[in-house]
């Protein structure tokens, strides 16, 4: 029995990701081994006075200290309403909860409420309610949807958080399509974020995929291990002819981008952009549209540059001038 609740368990989605509430797209992130990526040229960032003050008072930091995030995705019914397009559920798991955190919560709040053993600490944030509760010894809950219905439910899976196939619908109908080793990734409507009339725009550009498609996506390494990841993003279209329609509209698409990024100047972050755009594929299977890449070491270089040139402009500007 022993053997076969393990089994079940390494099949199962990460806790964080089965205590969220019932919603219309869910992401998770893994970010130990991200660390594990970025070690060596990544360089701890200056902070600025707010977040300091945080760190001071909670001895949380949330780029050394958060280990895991799993975010549900809540349509909101009027996208122009005092709620936005998307209300955002998060379990986030890692050294994050004690009673630093709790005083921090009990002095910013401006209602506290008790449900399923857990206090909920009502925190208000430009225009919206957020909710937090700690919910374990390392994790934490977290809401803004207009309602306490999410992060109840968060409070009411955890005293099921064992049982390895519980969690919401989603899960249930599409987690096991999700590649093994995953250190990322994301089911349901995960485009809502990036909705702009309608169609998911990236980085301006248009997509000719709808906000509400059902995505599958995903990064894993690359095996053998060789320092890149493997990017997988499988969308299912309303029909065969819309598929293979986005797929010939995608797959034009990445050909002028890669010419656009030709003329580009070799430095860190356009040698990375360009090693992914190389190696996209755009294929067609019935309904669904696959698109894969890689992400060789040199866009994570390409990243871990851009950050330390900020954080270098970031001290820079804040010293002083010399005097003569």
């Amino acid at each position: 029995m022993l053997a076969v609740a393990i089994f079940l368990r390494s099949k199962a989605p990460p806790e964080a990701a089965r205590l969220l509430p019932e919603s219309d797209g869910i992401v998770y992130v893994d970010l130990r081994p991200v660390r594990t990526f970025f070690r060596k040229e990544w360089k701890p960032a200056p902070h600025d006075p707010e977040y300091q003050q945080f760190i001071d008072a909670t001895g949380i930091d949330w780029e050394r200290d958060l280990d895991q995030a799993a975010v549900a995705l809540h349509r909101m019914p009027d996208p122009n309403g005092p709620n936005g397009q998307v209300a955002y559920s998060m379990v986030l798991v890692g050294k994050l909860t004690g009673p630093k955190l709790r005083a921090w919560l009990a002095s910013h709040a401006t209602a506290q409420d008790s449900y399923g053993g857990k206090t909920i600490y009502s925190i208000p944030s430009e225009g919206r309610t957020v909710r937090v509760a700690q919910i374990g010894y390392d994790m934490v809950a977290v809401s803004n949807a207009p309602t306490t219905e999410q992060i109840h439910s968060i409070v009411d899976r955890h005293r099921t958080a064992a049982l390895p196939f519980s969690g919401s619908t989603l899960l249930t109908h599409h987690y096991h399509e999700v590649p093994l080793l995953s250190l990322a990734w994301g089911v349901g409507q995960i485009g809502l974020p990036f909705n702009e009339s309608g169609a998911i725009q990236v980085f301006g550009l248009q997509l000719p995929i709808q906000s509400d498609s059902t995505i599958i996506a995903s990064v894993a390494p690359e095996l053998p291990l060789a320092g890149a990841l493997k990017v997988r993003v499988e969308e299912i279209a309303p029909s065969e002819d819309a598929a293979a329609s986005q797929s010939a509209a995608i797959s034009t698409l990445v050909d002028l981008a890669k010419g656009a990024t030709a003329p580009l100047n070799d430095n860190p972050a356009n040698r990375g952009l360009k090693d992914l755009l190389k190696t996209a594929e755009i294929s067609q299977s019935h309904n669904r549209v696959v698109i894969k890449a890689a992400l060789p070491p040199s866009f994570f270089a390409s990243l871990a540059a851009g950050k330390n040139i900020s954080q270098e402009q970031t001290t820079s500007s804040e010293e002083p001038p010399s005097q003569h």
